[in-house]
């Protein structure tokens, strides 16, 4: 069976969802977009992940701030924070969720006249589509680790296509995830233009090396915000946490490596480019003291809004 950071625990309640389509619910087996779609012709678009805990949206406000930027990047009106937030709300409302829930929220330029990238040829405007899912990570992914395989495919510089646009152009991610399923690895990890450790297909890449905490320079990979929360958590409680060039050679000869993501989380891995890491049988010292730092953020924040919502 494939294993990924977006195993998820099957359930069969997903079979039914209401899909939000432009202020809309369809059945998930009714719930279409145009062929004509800025998305679907050109990757047109934005979109964001998000996680439901306990019926409050975990980290809400860095979301939406990644989202609008992308926005304003791409030069895409997609309404107000506000609007956005109704949205989220009234979908997972629709489908009575609370908890382990994944939302994909994603926006398009909308639907074209005729097949083209010119953005005068949209009719109307932004398409957005919200896809909510029962969704509890695959225990398993997060007690055995993944293994890696560094794909030839490398990140582009911001002058090329900005990763620090959550866009729907994965195409790259796409073919580098194919060439480390290829080599028998569950999922890619890539270099930036220089040849230094950028991230992952799908997630941030991490190593510890010495009672230090590693992650890349950020200016080849998406602004994530686990990959975020992982920084400040550790450095609050005083262990050293840098954002720097290092190549393959320092992540072989790392004690422990994981990713981050929002549906996975903190997810060890066990084995890079034939490689294995640490003692290769799961989590490290340093990887579950940071999950549960995490994890208390996760638990503060949500914490937080139900308190707001009391006052």
């Amino acid at each position: 069976m494939t294993k990924s950071t977006h195993s998820a625990v099957a359930d069969e309640r997903n079979a039914d969802v209401q899909i939000w389509i432009n202020g809309e619910f369809f059945h998930r087996d009714d719930a279409k977009v145009s062929v004509f779609d800025s998305g679907f012709l050109v990757g047109d678009g934005i979109w964001e992940g998000i996680r439901l805990h306990h019926g409050k949206f975990a980290f809400l406000d860095r979301h939406l701030d990644r989202l609008f930027a992308g926005a304003k990047a791409i030069h895409l009106d997609i309404g107000t924070r506000d609007d956005i937030v109704g949205a989220l709300r009234a979908t997972v409302d629709r489908n009575a969720m609370d908890d382990h829930v994944h939302v994909r929220l994603m926006i398009t330029r909308g639907d074209k006249k005729t097949p083209s990238q010119h953005p005068s040829n949209v009719i109307g405007g932004p398409n957005v589509v919200i896809i909510a899912e029962h969704k509890k990570a695959d225990p398993g992914v997060a007690s055995d680790g993944i293994s890696l395989f560094t794909a030839t495919v490398r990140r582009p510089p911001p002058d090329t296509l900005d990763q620090k646009l959550n866009c729907h152009s994965k195409l790259h991610e796409v073919i580098a995830l194919i060439q480390a399923v290829g080599a028998g690895a569950d999922e890619a990890l890539m270099l930036d233009p220089k040849g230094a450790v950028a991230t992952c297909n799908a997630t941030n890449f991490f190593i510890v090396r010495n009672g230090e905490v590693w992650t890349s320079t950020g200016f080849y990979n998406l602004p994530g915000i686990t990959r975020a929360l992982v920084l400040e958590v550790a450095r609050e409680a005083g262990i050293p946490a840098y954002e720097k060039d290092f190549s393959l050679t320092e992540v072989y000869d790392a004690d422990e490596v994981f990713v981050t993501g929002t549906f996975g989380g903190l997810t060890p891995v066990s084995e890079v480019d034939g490689r294995t890491i640490g003692d290769g049988t799961g989590t490290g010292a340093m990887t579950a003291r940071l999950v549960e730092l995490y994890r208390a953020a996760i638990a503060a924040d949500v914490q937080a809004r139900i308190d707001e919502d009391r006052e």
